[in-house]
């Protein structure tokens, strides 16, 4: 004889009152969590935008406030600040990334970026670009940055950045870091494509990573070619695929594949279309 006369009377209360109370207590604890991520993530922003205005501040001791100027034909890139200034304002109607100040940094390291939640964004371009790039070379690399503004990465790098940082479980922390470093390298694609759309012209751009891989030594014929090898055998490894994917930028192969994708694309041909006044203008 199966039977079940014998639970406790009070059973079933008391199990639907401890059900009730799990369950307050979970909402409770993801309301609690919420919460707290949004301050976390609040916090986060406000130390982000605090700490870029101090390097605003540092940048301006030590770099070159970049003038920018209204008369945009060519000018011969030998004469720094003259051919920079020209070729900013060039990117900026290209690009309309919206106000942004560019700066020229003495460095004998090949780099450029962008910073500042604020308006105006910051362009900073290291000078040793102009000793070893040519100006469409040097657009390539302005257009990218540009590009970063335009499309928001800025101040969503620290939004985001934000919210992959939660306070949360080991394995869900490895998890929103991947996710993240996967959407910067995306970031970095459509930065690209800003910079092909900003020089116009593929083989400057693909050059311009090349130079980029191949750092200081980037004037030399043999360190160009030593450089391109190294760049196409990147994808050959499991190493290089497991750099890649914790890093924040994509190997320059895949940059450079992207870029010779979308230079055959009927999207690029109908953007560059829409700005052929620009490029008429540099010639």
């Amino acid at each position: 004889m199966r039977t079940t006369a014998y639970r406790y009377p009070n059973e079933r209360l008391i199990l639907a009152v401890t059900i009730c109370a799990a369950l307050a207590v979970i909402a409770l604890t993801a309301t609690a969590t919420v919460c707290a991520s949004v301050i976390f993530i609040i916090l986060f922003v406000i130390i982000s935008y605090n700490a870029s205005l101090a390097h605003h501040q540092e940048i301006l001791r030590a770099a070159q406030p970049v003038a920018r100027r209204t008369d945009v034909r060519r000018t011969d890139v030998r004469q720094p600040m003259a051919g920079l200034g020209a070729l900013v304002e060039l990117g900026m109607q290209r690009i309309q990334p919206g106000p942004v100040e560019a700066y020229l940094l003495p460095s004998r390291e090949l780099n450029a970026y962008t910073f500042g939640l604020g308006s105006p964004k910051v362009v900073v371009l290291y000078s040793a670009l102009l000793d070893v790039m040519d100006e469409d070379e040097v657009l390539f690399i302005l257009g990218h940055e540009l590009g970063h503004v335009a499309l928001g990465h800025t101040w969503l790098n620290s939004l985001v950045g934000g919210l992959a940082g939660i306070p949360s479980s080991l394995s869900a922390a490895a998890l929103l870091t991947v996710t993240f470093l996967w959407w910067n390298r995306a970031c970095e694609y459509s930065a690209d494509r800003a910079g092909l759309l900003a020089c116009g012209r593929p083989e400057k751009a693909i050059s311009a990573l090349v130079k980029l891989g191949a750092g200081p030594q980037a004037g030399s014929a043999q360190a160009l070619q030593r450089a391109y090898e190294q760049i196409d055998a990147e994808d050959d490894t499991l190493m290089g695929s497991l750099n890649e994917a914790l890093g924040t930028h994509p190997m320059l192969i895949r940059r450079i594949e992207r870029l010779r994708q979308y230079a055959s694309s009927g999207q690029y041909r109908r953007l560059k279309e829409q700005i052929a006044g620009g490029y008429r203008r540099a010639e």
